[in-house]
């Protein structure tokens, strides 16, 4: 048994390796060859986006695939380009774009992996004959009583398994994460003894196709209403002030909002007492805003669940922890399912800045036991 749980020889054992052009993967590619598997090196042409491509940071495109086939040349690999903008455009951009327009903060991340990556490319890695397609991720694969589970990376400040909640059991049989175990700096140790071009190369920051991180720019491109000017209003109906597109907002801004606070009489005030976007309403293209005690949510509503536990989720509360956002920590809850489908998880105290579109995700210690999208739940607004 070699060391990715395969019954033949290194040499024998062909994987597919995603290279982004990026440390992390580079050094995933890097670390099979050492070990003597057969490895082919693949990276995914994504978009071609002008200013995008240049941006530093940026992946998948321009530099990067540049980049990553001079590693595979270094490291002695055969390496193909596949041009999966089509795919890209179609499965993670149009989504991301209807998502800001119905008022939602979407995460391309996990639907770029769970469509680009881990449905279309896992395909191709069969075409090839691989046994497994390996990536850079931050988080591990273990396998317990013959399945195979997903794990938070050791690592916790470069934990991806909040990403990667979508991934299903068949394709998680197939993945392979070689670098769950590492921290980042020993990521870069080994990128600089392999001799790699890329071992100081920056980190990927950001959603990869947006120029200078503007995301409205990105949506506006494509939906033009979703920069159309209306009005900010208060939960009691009170209009406060006007917007420059609802795109430009997201569930719990304080900031840049352009309106003062409200003293506790209901009057205008300077930061008394601040005021956050609580609801986007693109129907009506108003912006909702109140106080931070309307921010706090005790109960959502989970749509297209991802369940990797080994027990079958039922309409008994279930203990877990969960994330509403990659940046938290965990935090206790329950979930259940109901009687229509869906997943509803209540947190054991209420949670701030819920936004619909994100994910939640649940923990049962290290294993990942799959989550949701957050569903859209409306703040109650007086009439205007």
């Amino acid at each position: 048994m070699n060391d990715l749980g395969f019954d033949k020889r290194p040499e024998d054992t062909r994987i597919v390796v995603a290279m982004s052009g990026g440390v992390d993967s580079s050094v995933t590619a890097a670390l099979l060859k050492e070990r003597g598997y057969d490895v082919v090196g693949v990276t995914l042409q994504l978009y071609d986006h002008g200013a995008a491509v240049e941006r530093k940071g940026a992946c998948c495109a321009g530099q990067d695939i540049h980049d990553a086939r001079n590693v595979a040349a270094e490291i002695g690999i055969p390496h193909y380009v596949l041009d999966y903008e089509s795919k890209f455009r179609e499965s993670v951009i149009d989504d991301f774009v209807d998502a800001y327009t119905r008022g939602e903060t979407p995460i391309p991340c996990v639907r770029c992996n769970q469509t680009v990556k881990f449905r279309d490319l896992l395909g191709t890695a069969r075409d090839l004959g691989a046994e497994a397609l390996a990536t850079g991720h931050y988080v591990r694969r273990e396998a317990v009583d013959g399945r195979a589970r997903l794990m938070a990376a050791v690592d916790a400040s470069k934990d991806q398994s909040y990403f990667l909640f979508a991934t299903t059991q068949e394709q998680l049989d197939f993945l392979r994460f070689p670098l769950g175990g590492n921290d980042k700096t020993e990521t870069r140790r080994l990128a600089e003894r392999f001799g790699l071009p890329v071992a100081d190369k920056p980190d990927s920051q950001d959603i990869c196709f947006v120029p200078n991180g503007s995301y409205a720019s990105v949506v506006t491109k494509f939906r033009p209403d979703a920069g159309k000017p209306g009005d900010i209003v208060h939960l009691d109906g009170t209009v406060l002030g006007r917007h420059d597109g609802v795109v430009n907002y997201t569930i719990g801004q304080r900031r840049g909002l352009g309106i003062g606070g409200r003293n506790k009489d209901g009057s205008a005030a300077g930061d008394n007492d601040p005021l956050y976007v609580v609801r986007i309403d693109p129907a009506t293209n108003r912006v909702l805003v109140g106080p931070h005690d309307a921010l706090a949510v005790d109960e959502i509503r989970l749509a297209t669940l991802n369940w990797l536990g080994p027990e079958k989720l039922s309409d008994t509360p279930r203990p877990v922890m969960v994330k509403i956002r990659n940046t938290m920590a965990p935090v206790p809850a329950t979930v259940r399912a109901d009687a229509v489908g869906d997943v509803i998880v209540r947190f054991a105290e209420p949670e701030y800045g819920v936004s619909a579109g994100q994910a939640c995700v649940f923990y049962e210690g290290e294993t990942v036991l799959g989550g949701g999208w957050i569903q859209r739940q409306d703040a109650a607004v007086a009439a205007a």
